[in-house]
């Protein structure tokens, strides 16, 4: 069984085919934005010159997601990305894109930590239903990132009280709300 905890390693040959080492077959961009979205890493090394070409690869899994009119990326985020590579916010940028994606795995993390039956509003008609739904828009949102559709075990915890997670709740969506509109500027 592979380690799915180091990083998938595809070889491209001087023929530019893709080869996964661990199953030893071809594989194209769409096997490996699929590795991805299963919460693989993957690193892509060129066989003859032995470079990393993983960042040149995956920017291609997304101009072609970008292309098919599967867009995440709105166009003023996409043209700040431009201009952030003329001027000295470059070192600015990957930190805050890193921390930004942090948030929102965070974020989706807490939403569906108080639809989970810990919450005392779990055994309400209909809350299996709608803690379901809440899921798969989650994952229809982030494109089903790692880590972003996961809940931390919380069997050992203290239920809170029902206003205390209400009040959690409307503070961490209004903080959201305010860094998504920051983000859409």
């Amino acid at each position: 069984m592979a380690d799915t905890k180091k990083p998938l390693l595809i070889k491209r040959y001087a023929s530019r085919r893709l080869y996964n080492t661990e199953t030893s077959d071809y594989v194209t961009l769409e096997d490996i934005s699929e590795f991805i979205r299963d919460g693989r890493e993957v690193q892509i090394i060129d066989l003859k010159s032995g470079d990393d070409l993983t960042r040149q690869y995956l920017l291609q899994i997304i101009a072609e997601h970008e292309s098919r009119g599967e867009s995440v990326l709105p166009l003023n985020v996409l043209n700040d990305l431009v201009r952030s590579y003329t001027t000295q916010a470059t070192s600015v940028v990957p930190e805050f894109l890193a921390a930004s994606f942090e948030m929102l795995r965070d974020g989706q993390s807490k939403v569906l930590e108080n639809m989970t039956k810990a919450n005392p509003m779990a055994t309400m008609p209909g809350m299996e239903a709608m803690r379901a739904q809440q899921e798969a828009f989650m994952k229809a949102m982030t494109g089903n990132l790692p880590g972003m559709g996961t809940t931390p075990d919380k069997s050992d915890a203290k239920p809170e009280a029902e206003d205390d997670n209400l009040d959690d709740i409307k503070k961490q969506l209004a903080d959201l709300q305010e860094k998504l509109s920051k983000l859409g500027k």
